[in-house]
């Protein structure tokens, strides 16, 4: 092989793709209860960890606090980052109110587990200053 040949494992391949998509994403608990412990959030990633596998994605990083989760997704182009988003909480939430039904009734009221709402912010490359620079610099045709 080349010596400049260093491939990264993070680009995959498909038949008529390359790609390198990561996102990280940050759900609050409803009202941002203070609901999880040590225990439910290992829990929880591990359900994470499953959802990501079913959509052919990875789950890279995870990690939390009392009343949010942070997870950084390495995904496919043939996700919809909703559809996913949509999983990891609906699934989770089914899961932890299940296994931890005392605790989560104790710190949780009403019908729901996580807030409506999320953060997604896409990760990785270059800043967009130097993408920015890049596309300016192209050389139309004449």
């Amino acid at each position: 092989m080349s010596p400049r040949w260093n491939p990264n494992p993070d680009v995959r391949t498909g038949r008529h793709v390359v790609h390198n998509l990561h996102v990280h994403l940050a759900f609050v608990t409803k009202y941002r209860r203070k609901a999880f412990t040590d225990e439910m959030l290992t829990r929880c990633e591990e359900i994470m960890r499953e959802v990501c596998q079913d959509f052919g994605a990875e789950l890279k990083q995870f990690n939390g606090g009392e009343g949010h989760v942070h997870l950084l997704v390495h995904y496919p182009p043939t996700v919809q980052l909703s559809r996913l988003v949509n999983s990891l909480k609906g699934v989770s939430s089914r899961y932890l109110r299940k296994e931890y039904d005392a605790h989560v009734r104790r710190h949780l009221r009403g019908g729901r587990f996580w807030s409506g709402s999320y953060f997604a912010g896409s990760c990785d490359g270059p800043p967009l200053t130097v993408v920015r620079q890049y596309l300016e610099d192209q050389q139309r045709p004449v």
